[in-house]
């Protein structure tokens, strides 16, 4: 452990002066070098850092520092700072492209409850509204008959910029958005347009031993995400105030990407739970309400324009204790937990894990200092949240596919009992 505490400790300069994305010089906070992190578990305190057998890992405003989840509890809840009808000083006429399922579900509801007009642009594929679990009918009743719809297909850019001939949107929020080219046909189409708020990702940065990624770090042209890149470099170019939110992993109710459920799904049928190596990969969760009240947040927000916001949780988590923290938010026992080598395997063109085999996190402190951000959710209470109002319900996105961890299993000598 003395050797792993040096790697660690050597590896957290003093903060520096930096450029901001705006272009203002400003304090860097150090970064940890997580190069030649032991591929063991260990306890104990290097430079501000703590891990423990739970295997989660947080970062404090002032300095790296400790917060690790306990078993039955979660971290204790700081003060948040909610939208309400006073955001953006007066109501806002809409337009979101996209917003029928999981981020835009819960980022048009907080929209509509401070008092803003929503129109949701899709295909008309899916249906334009559906009642949230845990959602009143009365409340559903309300937001329902408050948003409004506006179908066509953002890739026809003709069509796009026909709808919205003659409308008076003066805010965009754009959740779907994946290319440059979908963004300028909506500006050309806007020209009173006030804001338009991205929807970006944590993905664009380039891989670092250095971390956590700031909104400054390096980004990967080779990325694919390059799309929302372009995007922004696009938005930058166009004179028009403008915002990108870079969340990390998204996790909450109503989840399209498998990342909480993947491993629900192994703990209900009482399996073991195979984490690529070590599992002391740290990683970072962010709830999908907490990013949604980071979006309003932003909303006329002079500071955000021109500005770029990562946006996660408070908490850093390893592999293992994401596993770990999934069992003790859905009530199942201390999980089984077999590690092995991605390489000794084939998998074809199946993910034998649904998150990337890195160290993979942000630092959110510019989003706390300039917006008033803090996450309300701490990781158990999040994933408490997520499973009571959809797995544990019996919903879910994707049927368990377990092809690849028997093929691991087998490979390990490790026999499968499946629960009762």
């Amino acid at each position: 452990m003395a050797t792993s505490q040096a790697v660690l400790a050597q590896a957290l300069p003093a903060a520096s002066p930096v450029a901001s994305s705006s272009g203002i010089a400003q304090r860097k906070p150090a970064s940890a070098n997580l190069a030649g992190l032991p591929g063991t578990a260990f306890k104990g305190s290097v430079a501000g850092l703590r891990w423990d057998s739970n295997g989660s890992v947080q970062v404090s405003k002032s300095s790296l520092d400790v917060g690790v989840f306990k078993e039955g509890r979660t971290s204790s809840r700081r003060a948040v700072v909610r939208a309400s009808a006073d955001s953006g000083s007066e109501s806002k006429n809409i337009l979101m492209m996209g917003g029928t399922r999981f981020i835009g579900l819960f980022l048009a509801r907080e929209l509509v409850k401070a008092g803003h007009q929503v129109t949701l642009f899709t295909r008309g594929k899916a249906p334009i509204t559906q009642q949230l679990p845990g959602e009143s009918d009365e409340e559903y009743a309300e937001y329902s008959s408050k948003v409004k719809h506006l179908q066509g297909d953002r890739q026809d850019f003709d069509g796009l910029k026909e709808k919205l001939k003659g409308t008076n949107f003066n805010i965009v929020y754009d959740i779907n958005g994946r290319e440059g080219k979908e963004v300028e046909p909506i500006l050309e189409a806007l020209p009173g347009l006030e804001q338009y708020i991205f929807c970006s990702s944590a993905g664009v940065y380039l891989k670092s031993d250095q971390l956590p990624h700031f909104e400054v770090d390096a980004v990967d042209p080779k990325s694919r995400h390059k799309g929302k890149l372009d995007t922004e470099t696009l938005l930058q170019s166009k004179g028009v105030a403008w915002t990108s939110i870079r969340p990390v992993y998204i996790y909450g109710p109503l989840n399209y990407n498998p990342v909480e459920e993947w491993f629900f799904q192994r703990l209900k049928e009482g399996r073991p739970i195979p984490v690529p190596n070590s599992g002391m990969q740290i990683t970072q969760l962010g709830h999908v309400k907490d990013l949604a009240r980071a979006f309003v947040l932003v909303l006329a927000n002079e500071k955000a324009y021109g500005q770029i916001y990562n946006i996660s949780g408070a908490k850093y988590v390893t592999f293992d204790g994401i596993a770990k923290a999934c069992a003790l938010a859905g009530g199942f026992p201390e999980p089984q937990i077999v590690h092995y080598n991605p390489k000794d395997f084939d998998f074809g063109k199946k993910k034998a894990f649904p998150l990337r085999d890195q160290h993979f996190f942000t630092s959110v402190e510019k989003a706390e200092k300039e917006l008033g951000f803090t996450p309300e959710f701490g990781l158990v209470e999040g994933l408490k949240d997520s499973y009571s109002l959809d797995f544990g319900r019996g919903t879910f996105r994707k049927a368990a596919d377990f092809s690849t961890d028997d093929m691991i299993l087998e490979k390990l000598g490790i026999k499968t009992t499946v629960a009762a």
